[in-house]
């Protein structure tokens, strides 16, 4: 349909975030939700909305099930969102326009602002996604952190300036809230590194887990949130990145047994 946008939002026991999320985005043609099966009150914040109401098999993460939710959007123009992001006014109104004068371009890609402990956080940023976009001309890799392919026309990328039309990621996890999340993607990653059949130095990761850490926190931002940034630069990169390591050098062990 012309000059309309459905949002496709995966969900799974998002009840502390989604009604924020919703709120958003609330002037959208169309929401649609893929939910997993949600035993919280997900799926009853979804209705108070009137969500479209989809639901695809729990495969513990959502990058399997994009496909299957943007299919079910009415609309030639989709946006992507996780429960826990929020759209401006600013940047809804953006999108229209995008969609009115086009010029050829068939995706858009947008910088995103994370919070963590009630503040951005900058080492996190600008992180440019690829979440807007006609439906039928992308593909979504079925794997964690998959990003979308765009399959023909061109993707027009906002930059690091363009902080006002920024998706905002509300999720404000605790450090255990962290490690469970660290814990779960990593044992994705192994799996990605069977596929891809790759190897892993055990030695030379360990030190680019050490490194990543320093590189973060002084070369990308991560001193400007202080204490948060540190604590960031050391979960999410460097010791994502050693366990990575560690569940590599434990499955070889096990392997060659």
């Amino acid at each position: 349909m012309e000059n309309k946008i459905s949002v496709v939002i995966n969900t799974y026991n998002c009840e502390k975030t989604f009604k924020e999320c919703l709120e958003s985005v609330k002037n959208f043609d169309e929401i649609v939700v893929c939910d997993m099966y949600s035993t919280d009150k997900t799926l009853e914040i979804a209705k108070e909305y009137n969500c479209k109401i989809v639901m695809h098999e729990n495969v513990g993460f959502a990058d399997p099930a994009r496909h299957f939710a943007i299919s079910n959007a009415s609309n030639e123009w989709v946006l992507v969102l996780d429960s826990d992001e929020v759209v401006s006014e600013e940047l809804k109104n953006y999108l229209y326009e995008f969609i009115k004068n086009e010029k050829n371009y068939t995706a858009l890609a947008m910088p995103r602002v994370t919070y963590g402990w009630g503040e951005p956080l900058e080492v996190l940023y600008p992180d440019i996604i690829t979440r807007f976009f006609k439906r039928d001309l992308v593909v979504y890799p079925p794997y964690v952190h998959g990003v979308a392919y765009v399959t023909e026309g061109e993707t027009l990328k906002l930059t690091k300036k363009d902080k006002n039309l920024a998706i905002i990621h509300i999720q404000n996890r605790t450090v255990s809230g962290w490690l469970k999340i660290i814990d779960t993607y990593t044992d994705w990653e192994i799996e990605k590194l069977k596929q891809k059949n790759k190897n892993i130095n055990f030695c030379y990761h360990t030190w680019k887990s050490l490194w990543i850490i320093f590189e973060k926190f002084f070369f990308k931002g991560g001193y400007k949130n202080g204490i948060r940034g540190f604590i960031i630069c050391v979960l999410m990169f460097g010791l994502y990145k050693f366990i990575v390591g560690c569940k590599w050098w434990e499955y070889k062990l096990k392997e060659n047994k």
